[in-house]
């Protein structure tokens, strides 16, 4: 694909910069802002960047894979609660990095605008409640009853840290969802996602970005990959429905 010689042109322009290294620059506790565009959109974005980023190299690899299996009650109310837009609410999701192999339960909490992420290293790649992870929930105040798989997203990211200040930047492309033999896929949709300490626009990633017209949108991998894994529930969605449509777009451009 001509795209991805394109991007990983873009990318060995980039100084690496490790695992370890990363460590440093974690930001549990962050602003969000996220945007979408298209795969083509991405190659003339990278090559604005690599002079203020580094770019995450794992094994040799500066495109990673990832797959995180998300966990809700029957009642699906992570879903709910994002699509009533609840200012304060939360996920529960297993995630191994598949290239590094390494394996957590998260826990991730939104406040007023602020994310903070909690997790737990894991020695296996079961996707299960265990021991452990109920005690993890409980100390978090979690009822940890009721909670089951109920999406599974594959997907590739790229990951860029900021030379100069507290931020990075998550691209996630060739995204896939499976739920109970339902096998559904983003197309050439990135979605990129803006972390920082402090939310500002100044940043070298936010002008590129607005150079070539792209703005913030508000996306939930989960929220989406549950809409279409689980059509025949026919989830109510109606403030989704643009972000439906937008998705679309970019796929037929």
């Amino acid at each position: 694909m001509k795209e991805s010689e394109d991007i990983r042109a873009c990318l060995s322009a980039f100084d690496p910069i490790s695992l370890e290294e990363l460590g440093a620059s974690a930001l549990m506790d962050r602003v969000e802002t996220k945007f979408i565009l298209s795969v083509r959109q991405l190659p003339e974005l990278l090559e604005q960047l690599h002079a203020d980023y580094s770019v995450l190299e794992v094994s040799g690899m500066r495109i990673s894979s990832y797959q995180t299996a998300y966990l809700d009650t029957e009642e699906l109310h992570c879903y709910h609660e994002h699509h009533r837009r609840r200012k304060k609410r939360y996920k529960l999701r297993f995630r191994k990095y598949v290239d590094s192999d390494l394996n957590f339960f998260e826990l991730k909490r939104k406040d007023n605008g602020r994310t903070d992420k909690r997790r737990m290293r894991l020695e296996t790649d079961e996707a299960q409640l265990g021991h452990t992870e109920v005690g993890f929930l409980q100390r978090a105040e979690i009822d940890p009853s009721g909670w089951k798989q109920k999406l599974l997203n594959r997907y590739q990211r790229i990951t860029l840290v900021s030379k100069h200040q507290a931020e990075r930047v998550t691209l996630d492309l060739n995204i896939e969802f499976s739920h109970d033999g339902v096998d559904e896929q983003l197309g050439d949709l990135v979605i990129l996602e803006l972390k920082q300490a402090i939310a500002s626009r100044k940043t070298p990633v936010y002008k590129a970005l607005r150079r070539q017209q792209i703005r913030p949108f508000n996306i939930s991998k989960y929220c989406i990959g549950l809409i279409k894994t689980h059509r025949q529930e026919k989830l109510k969605h109606n403030r989704f429905k643009k972000k439906l449509l937008k998705i679309a777009k970019i796929n037929h451009a």
